[in-house]
């Protein structure tokens, strides 16, 4: 009984090996859809949290401050020791100050450098940091301002921040306060009003004692990364505490600012103390001598004129200074800094597209997977019905087909596992980067990969447990006959005598076999659209993301003005128009009133929200275009209320005729009523005439320009801005391009990605499909060429039927390919940014021609075997 077992373990390990054998295109296949789909499905969802672990490993070596305070009247050492009272946190003082390149007048952020021991630490790339007093390091994106090499000399123009103008590079490096290489580094009152690049150099070589910010990060550093809720919530409790430790500090701030600035009055009030005794004793001295009769004489009297006028005019002079003086402390958080938010925004996209493009790319897989399986299973009744007659049992005869299934889907999720992380998340990471972080952290998620392998074993071992059990339920003499062919019937077509008649003998062949087959065209079909569509799918996203900014800001889109110039004094625009009018750039321009304000409803808020109304009404046209939305809405401004971006008003739950409560720049809310719903993609607006805006608010002055300009290089946006400030009486200038994030750059790799890997998927499963269908029809093929077929029209009775699929299922695709584009787009849409759904003609020729190259290349593949075939052989099988 021994030996019978083990002849029968060797027998079924026998046997397995040359089921594999026989079969290894068909069980490369299977692997290779595994692989595919594990790999998609854990590569893309891991890009997202790779984005946000490589980010958060560099920062916390950086230790980038949690929490920043900064001042108009700058910060003292006062301001430290009050910070330090809020529990759990380390403060630090940092000193920097705006400066004026030499070379290009390029705006530089100048910052003292002490050591790289405390927060915010320099990631140095070259050369050293600063250890003598003429040394200075730059920032790595100064390269785009500069031939700037190590060891060159660097001169500032002058400025009294400093007490050098000239340095030796001796380093470049990144900062984790500036995390995307792409964007400018803030904005500043001198020069082109935007920072160029920074640079960090001896803290000796600042003039004054004044702390320019303070950075607070916590000591027990909260769950989860800088983008997560609880790290949110942790920093805001915090936030809070140094809130409450420096609740004292504006006004006493304000108070020493205003001493510092009233001593040079010290000694013009003393003087007039002297002066005041004097004549205080003077006039003593008249009244003794008369008696005291006569106080005063018309001297005196003069002199006392004199002296009410001077302090007079001395305390106008401290009412004025008293006046300038106005300390407000803001704070910010990390989510504030320049191209954080955007940095967490692009990485939840791509988290985004992760939720639903590979789960329908490995449904396609899976279903395609199961269909493989289940045939295998069929095709080899004569050998399950011989076992069965040898007395082999069902879980015997089973066995094999189990393991064989279970080799793939555990071969294929293992490559697919380690190709995800180790391949495609780790390859993104690197081409996409746009920012400093040079660190790539992937931490499997395994829960990602624990749901591809229960999917890729329910895709194989699943399609085992359904048809074996069904198939070995028959008869042993029943099993070793073939399956007894569908017999024909009659087609829709063929009722239709007029058209039927004129097809050929080919096409009704065709005809007939596709809908004799039914199971087989719609599985088939569902495989080409699938893998179709998910291409397209793949051009659509890139399509739309990169087509986003043409949307808000281009000649078709919403916007159709290139700056916002804003005055410093409302109303006066003749400067700012004269510097305009002499530019060759400038077009056009109209007044508006501009302000960022506060909008909330319903408990949801949304700030950032940009308020506009134009003083003419009838060229506002001209600058944006009110959209209509689903939820229909005017193209004028209304009379009364205001138009609403259409995020905002899905974030607020509102519509067209409810009311919002909006807090404008200097804290005045009031409620108005929502006029209508207009089209935005990116940021929060609100448009309303000026007459609405003057009776909510009473402002009726205009304190801002849109303009319109031809196309401009950054330079030459850069010498216009320094133009407006300094000569333009504007207090900031704002191009449109630069509102736009950076997405588009980490984005497009990731489609790209996407697009490679839905083709290799569609020629998989087209090649998968065919070879089943060959492998069931070899014995109508092989008649067909006993009968006197040539080998390439054997071929062409299969290529006939797999063409017209194949155009269908691209047809299809492209219903499957918009539905799926949109469902996405939509999933990926953040808090400010949405996109337009764009599929360019480029990406349905794409589809089309990548699936028919597919089909070419699976058909020539096709032939080839079909012409090694020993067609007798299959025809010597009994019926």
């Amino acid at each position: 009984m021994a030996k019978n077992k083990v002849n029968v373990a060797q027998l079924q390990r026998r046997l397995l090996r040359r089921m594999i054998k026989d079969s290894r295109g068909r069980f490369i296949a299977i692997t290779l859809i595994i692989m595919l789909g594990v790999m998609i499905f854990v590569g893309v969802k891991g890009i997202g949290p790779g984005y946000r672990d490589s980010a958060q490993s560099e920062l916390n070596t950086s230790r980038l401050h949690d929490i920043e305070v900064v001042s108009t009247g700058g910060l003292t050492s006062r301001d430290v020791a009050a910070a330090r009272k809020a529990s759990g946190v380390t403060v630090q003082a940092q000193r920097s100050a705006f400066a004026l390149a030499q070379s290009d007048e390029s705006v530089v952020e100048v910052n003292a450098y002490a050591n790289n021991r405390g927060l915010d630490r320099l990631m140095l790339r070259r050369g050293h940091l600063p250890r003598e007093a003429d040394q200075i390091v730059l920032d790595q994106r100064a390269s785009e301002y500069g031939r700037f090499k190590l060891g060159d000399r660097y001169t500032f123009k002058k400025t009294s921040a400093l007490k050098r103008r000239t340095y030796r590079i001796v380093g470049f490096v990144d900062s984790p306060r500036y995390i995307n290489n792409t964007y400018d580094r803030g904005s500043a009152n001198i020069g082109s009003g935007s920072v160029a690049y920074f640079a960090y150099l001896p803290s000796r070589n600042f003039s004054g004692s004044v702390y320019s910010r303070l950075a607070v990060r916590l000591n027990k550093r909260p769950a989860g990364d800088s983008f997560t809720s609880s790290y949110k919530d942790a920093v805001a409790r915090k936030l809070t505490q140094v809130r409450r430790a420096l609740r004292s500090r504006p006004e006493q701030r304000q108070t020493e600012l205003v001493a510092t600035a009233s001593q040079p009055l010290q000694a013009e009030r003393a003087k007039l103390d002297a002066a005041q005794e004097q004549l205080t004793a003077a006039q003593q001295q008249v009244a003794a001598a008369s008696g005291g009769t006569v106080t005063t004489t018309p001297e005196l009297t003069a002199q006392a004129k004199q002296l009410q006028a001077a302090r007079a005019k001395l305390a106008a002079a401290q009412k004025q200074i008293a006046g300038k003086v106005n300390v407000q402390y803001t704070y910010n958080v990390r989510g504030d800094l320049q191209g954080f938010a955007d940095f967490g925004a692009s990485a939840d996209r791509i988290a985004a597209i992760g939720d639903v493009f590979p789960v329908f790319f490995f449904l396609i897989a899976a279903l395609i997977t199961f269909t493989t399986i289940s045939r295998m299973i069929s095709e080899d009744r004569t050998q399950l019905g011989t076992m069965k007659a040898l007395g082999f049992s069902r879980q015997q005869i089973a066995r094999n087909y189990f393991i064989y299934a279970l080799l793939a889907a555990v071969i294929g999720t293992i490559l697919g596992v380690l190709g995800g992380l180790e391949g495609l998340t780790r390859f993104v990471l690197v081409i996409s980067s746009q920012n400093i972080f040079t660190r790539q952290v992937v931490i499997p998620q395994w829960r990602d990969i624990a749901l591809a392998t229960g999917m890729g074993l329910i895709a194989t071992i699943g399609a085992v447990f359904i048809v074996a059990p069904s198939e070995l339920r028959v008869k042993p003499a029943e099993l070793m006959l073939p399956k007894v062919p569908k017999n024909g019937q009659k087609i829709l077509l063929e009722r239709i005598r007029p058209l039927w008649r004129r097809l050929s003998f080919n096409a009704k062949v065709t005809l007939r076999n596709l809908f004799r087959f039914k199971s087989r065209m719609f599985m088939t079909v569902i495989g080409i659209a699938g893998g179709a569509g998910l291409i397209l799918t793949g051009f659509g996203i890139r399509d739309s993301i990169l087509g986003t900014a043409g949307a808000q800001f281009g000649p078709n889109g919403i916007g159709h003005y290139q700056a916002v110039v804003r005055l410093t004094t409302p109303g006066d625009d003749q400067s700012a128009l004269h510097v305009l009018q002499d530019n060759d750039h400038y077009r056009t321009s109209t007044r508006v009133i501009y302000d960022i304000s506060k909008v909330a409803a319903n408990g949801h808020s949304v700030g950032n929200v940009s308020v506009i109304a134009p003083k003419q009404r009838t060229d506002f046209q001209k600058f944006v275009d009110l959209q209509r939305t689903s939820r229909g809405v005017q193209r004028e401004l209304p009379q009364h209320g205001l138009l609403l971006s259409e995020k905002a008003a899905a974030t607020l739950k509102v519509k067209r005729g409810d009311t919002i409560a909006v807090t404008n720049a200097s804290g005045e809310r009031r409620r108005i009523r929502v006029a209508g719903v207009v089209r935005n993609y990116v940021g929060h607006y609100a448009y309303m005439t000026a007459g609405t805006y003057a009776k909510t608010w009473g402002q009726t002055v205009a304190n801002s320009l849109l303009v319109q300009t031809s196309h401009m290089s950054s330079q030459a946006q850069r010498r216009l801005s320094r133009r407006m400030l300094d000569k333009g009486g504007a207090s900031n200038v704002t191009y449109t391009d630069a509102s736009m994030d950076s997405m588009a750059g980490s984005m497009n790799a990731v489609v790209v990605i996407l697009i490679v890997l839905s083709g290799l998927l569609s020629f998989v499963v087209l090649y998968n499909l065919t070879n089943i269908n060959v492998s069931e029809r070899m014995r109508e093929l092989s008649t067909i060429k006993v009968l006197g077929f040539f080998d390439g029209e054997v071929t062409m009775y299969i290529v006939r039927e797999n063409i017209l699929l194949t155009l269908v299922g691209i047809l299809c695709s492209f219903g499957v390919g918009d539905v799926l584009t949109r469902y996405i787009l939509n999933q990926a849409a953040s808090e400010s940014v949405t996109f337009p759904f764009i599929i360019h003609w480029p990406g349905y020729v794409a589809a089309v021609v990548l699936t028919l190259a597919f089909t070419a290349i699976v058909m020539w593949i096709t032939h080839r075997r079909l012409k090694s075939v020993d067609m007798l052989a299959a025809l010597a099988a009994r019926e």
